[in-house]
């Protein structure tokens, strides 16, 4: 025979949550299995590519598709018989240089939007955020032109330069916010002991703001990696990047989906493998991008 106590207070019986608490517990469960819906749903998309480049030709073709297909590496055998090398290191050349460059750029203009801050320094950061408001392709045919009058078409040097210049507005943006909560006063420090500007970025703002950066690297690198409008028409065998080697499974015999989405996912994996690696800088830059 069990014996409920009750508190004097309320009547109710001592182990029992409040009907607040109750509420806040369910809405909690219920936002939970919300998120993980969401997120579920998110995953669905690459699920289906890694299921799809798993499938031979004919069974990935079939309508509706077949999940009861059997499996078979025929989709990698293809992608990597067709030497994929060249891209791959090609898109990794371009995204990592551009990305070391971005935050060599961005970060000394971000300290002095942040703490040394320039005269109208809101009207600089508006004038980085209007350049991301010009369309891509209307920047296309003057880059163009500027590629073939001093011969960098087919150059991967020339995406480099690219995809710093339309990175560095989103790196600033990021490092700025980042850099604004870093105290003034161990900056005020380090310049009382003599350390000269290069001193206090390399020694003082980095390792504070290291999340914050690694998130903005992250973020640079996915966006070069996945760039293709401008490596498509820029670049021709020398410098071509995964991204347009990608393009090359759509022939005129027709749309080789199996050996495309086996393309994808190796294509995928570099960036998925530093998203996983950095994942915990990851989520305290954005946060602490995000709380004031």
């Amino acid at each position: 025979m069990t014996v409920l106590t009750t508190t004097k207070a309320t009547g109710r019986p001592s182990g029992a949550l409040p009907p607040a608490a109750r509420r806040a517990r369910r809405r909690g469960a219920a936002l939970g299995l919300l998120a993980w819906v969401a997120g579920l749903l998110f995953c669905v998309p690459a699920l289906w590519m890694l299921l799809t480049s798993l499938h031979s030709e004919p069974d990935a073709a079939t309508s509706p598709p077949s999940l009861a297909a059997p499996l078979t590496l025929d989709g990698y055998r293809a992608f990597f018989g067709a030497e994929p090398w060249a891209p791959l290191l090609n898109s990794l050349m371009a995204s990592v240089f551009s990305t070391l460059l971005v935050l060599l750029l961005a970060l000394p203009a971000a300290y002095a939007l942040s703490i040394r801050r320039v005269e109208k320094w809101t009207d600089v950061m508006f004038f980085f955020l209007s350049t991301k408001m010009l369309p891509v392709i209307a920047g296309l045919l003057p880059v163009y032109l500027f590629a073939k009058n001093s011969g960098l078409l087919d150059n991967i040097w020339l995406l480099v330069l690219l995809y710093t210049s339309m990175n560095l507005p989103i790196a600033v943006w990021m490092l700025q916010s980042f850099l604004a909560d870093v105290p003034v006063s161990i900056i005020e420090a380090a310049r009382v002991d003599g350390a000269r500007l290069p001193t206090v970025l390399a020694r003082v703002i980095a390792p504070v703001t290291a999340p914050g950066i690694a998130a903005t690297a992250l973020i640079c690198t996915i966006f070069s990696w996945n760039e293709m409008l401008f490596a498509r028409v820029l670049t021709g065998v020398r410098a071509e990047t995964a991204p347009v080697f990608l393009t090359s499974f759509v022939t005129s015999q027709g749309l080789f989906l199996a050996q495309m989405c086996a393309a994808s996912v190796v294509v995928s994996l570099p960036v998925l493998a530093a998203g996983f690696a950095a994942q915990d800088k990851l989520v305290q830059g954005l946060s602490l991008g995000a709380v004031k």
